[in-house]
């Protein structure tokens, strides 16, 4: 009787072990699929805050800054840089190959005519690192000292206008200077904010640098000049008190709108850039898909990186010419038989 209760015992105890293991698989199924749900929804969550359109800090995107930052780096700037090429013109006249003409023994004879080594034809990726290296050693000091002492604006205007050696140049770079300074006065002095720091400085400097301007041109009384011991001199030969060039004057207003010395030294030899691209398309070396090639290239940004770099601690007492040269060309550019480039 004993062994017979004993056999009926394990299946039983067998059977409930099986229940048993079947509960927990249940409930093991179940805490799953809840750590599912729950995964689903923390994922849900997170994908809606990522979704949330975040509103633009003042201090990013609408800043003041970068409006005008805009705006100077803009071709369409109205400063009359499509009128000059910056001796691209005057460079692709004078490297052009004369066609070859053979002597009169040469002619005659059987013999192969000479062979002659024929320098590279003119290119603007050659023309462009020239031009780049030039205009910064020659004018970027000057905007960087403007903008770290817009005072001293006068007096970096009087030394660059001492310091340029070629009449072109001297030129170009004056009417562009004054046009700067015509926009600032006409358009972009209004924008600043009455009152503040910025617009203060802007009439302490510029005002009185535009009326030592105007009246550049305008000749001394005779009574004026015998009192002043000139002798009864009508005062035109009298040199102007400033000259406008574009330099210090492009490095001041930039300090003025906020922009940085970093945005302010990138933008300028951009900017000289763009001149040098529209010149190029005007004059049929390449045409507007090229242009935007070049100016998007790595190679303009890193010529433009380095040559920041290489003026950055430059004084102006140390600017000069680094490619000699590039004064002959645009100097000699008024000699050109026909030009459709004022420099």
């Amino acid at each position: 009787m004993s062994q017979l209760h004993h056999e009926t015992a394990i299946p039983n105890e067998a059977e409930a072990i099986e229940n048993e293991i079947a509960d927990l698989e249940r409930r093991l199924a179940e805490a799953k699929l809840k750590q599912r749900q729950a995964q689903q929804q923390r994922n849900s969550t997170q994908e809606a805050k990522k979704r949330v359109i975040s509103v633009p800090s003042q201090t990013t995107l609408h800043s003041p800054a970068n409006h005008f930052l805009l705006l100077l780096s803009d071709s369409a700037l109205p400063l009359g840089s499509f009128a000059f090429s910056s001796g691209l013109e005057s460079y692709l006249a004078h490297n052009k190959l004369p066609p070859f003409s053979p002597s009169p023994s040469h002619s005659t004879s059987i013999s192969t005519p000479p062979s002659r080594t024929k320098p590279p034809p003119p290119s603007f990726t050659s023309f462009l690192p020239l031009s780049l290296s030039s205009y910064a050693s020659t004018t970027l000091p000057y905007v960087l000292a403007a903008h770290r002492d817009p005072n001293q604006l006068a007096l970096l205007d009087d030394t660059l206008d001492a310091t340029i050696v070629c009449t072109v140049g001297r030129r170009a770079s004056v009417a562009q200077g004054r046009a700067l300074l015509s926009i600032w006065e006409r358009s972009l002095s209004a924008s600043l904010p009455p009152g503040s720091g910025s617009a203060e400085k802007a009439a302490a400097i510029l005002k009185p640098f535009s009326a030592l301007l105007k009246s550049a041109g305008a000749p001394q009384s005779s009574t004026s000049s015998l009192s002043a011991g000139g002798g009864g001199s009508s005062g035109w030969n009298d040199p102007p008190p400033v000259s406008a060039h574009l330099p210090p004057l492009f490095g001041v207003i930039c300090a003025l709108v906020g922009l940085s010395l970093e945005q302010t030294a990138y933008v300028y030899l951009l900017s000289h850039v763009k001149a040098l691209v529209s010149a190029a398309v005007r004059a049929g070396m390449f045409g507007p898909y090229q242009a935007q090639k070049t100016l998007a290239s790595r190679t303009v940004q890193e010529v433009i990186a380095a040559v920041v770099e290489r003026e950055w601690e430059t004084g102006v007492e140390e600017a000069g010419q680094s490619v000699p040269v590039m004064d002959l060309w645009v100097g000699r550019h008024e000699v050109l038989y026909s030009r459709i480039f004022n420099s």
